[in-house]
């Protein structure tokens, strides 16, 4: 059953071990998040995870999430928050590339992938450190299409309907056996990153999320699928467009063909 957010909202919960004395580092990739940052960065440091750390990828934000993150570090700690200033926006896979190599040749055990619209829940967190390290998996997936899971109320039935379609296509193509291959809020353990060539992945956007299972899979690595409600952005808007689209419909043609 997915941990719904009133069940750790507001207590005061200790985990036991080895949940405590986890090196967990969360890669948050920002493009004009600073409304939403500060919020996301306060959810996780409220986690019962004292060994959480975050790294911010920020690609130059025009309207100030850079600087947002770097006051951020002076609040908490440099040692706890990281800030990568990007010279640009370069899309979400440079950043996610750049964040976890970042993560793991800090010592990061585990890496932490998410949105920082606020989108994901960090409440779910402890859940999927959970899961990993009771099943021995190598990546768990916060899933929107496994049972038990929802999407925001204030999607329309179009964006739900192209989310729904583009998830079927790709496994279609490429026959993964993962609920959800286009999801963005995951947890990896740093060794699988390592096995995989996280560094060498060049994929952007949510083709970046489909190349990451395909290597997965493709290396026979273990991926449990727990479900999350996925709620809307708060503030904002969707990075979303034509281009980001496009590379996703072809990156399963493209993954297929490399394999032959």
């Amino acid at each position: 059953m997915a941990l719904r957010e009133h069940e750790l909202a507001g207590q005061a919960v200790e985990l036991p071990e080895p949940w405590r004395s986890a090196a967990v580092t969360v890669v948050l990739p920002t493009y004009n998040e600073a409304s939403n940052l500060p919020v996301l960065v306060a959810e996780l440091f409220g986690l019962p995870l004292p060994g959480l750390r975050i790294i911010v990828a920020d690609d130059n934000s025009p309207d100030g999430t850079g600087e947002v993150a770097d006051e951020l570090a002076d609040k908490y700690g440099a040692d706890r928050l990281t800030v990568v200033h990007r010279p640009g926006k370069q899309g979400l896979g440079r950043a996610y590339v750049d964040g976890m190599t970042r993560a793991i040749a800090a010592g990061a055990e585990f890496v932490v992938q998410m949105d920082s619209d606020l989108s994901h829940s960090p409440l779910y967190l402890p859940q999927m450190l959970g899961t990993l390290l009771s099943t021995e998996a190598d990546v768990v997936i916060g899933s929107r299409y496994v049972c038990g899971a929802s999407l925001a109320r204030e999607w329309s039935w179009h964006r739900k309907a192209l989310s729904g379609f583009a998830n079927l296509y790709v496994r279609a193509v490429l026959g993964l056996g993962v609920g959800d291959v286009t999801a963005g809020f995951k947890l990896w353990r740093s060794s699988t990153l390592t096995a995989i060539d996280v560094a060498s992945v060049r994929s952007n956007g949510y083709s970046f999320q489909v190349e990451m299972n395909y290597r997965t899979v493709q290396h026979g690595l273990k991926i449990i699928e727990l479900p999350i409600h996925f709620a809307d952005r708060r503030e904002g808007e969707s990075k979303m467009n034509l281009k980001v689209q496009l590379e996703s419909a072809i990156m399963p043609f493209s993954l297929r063909r490399r394999a032959r």
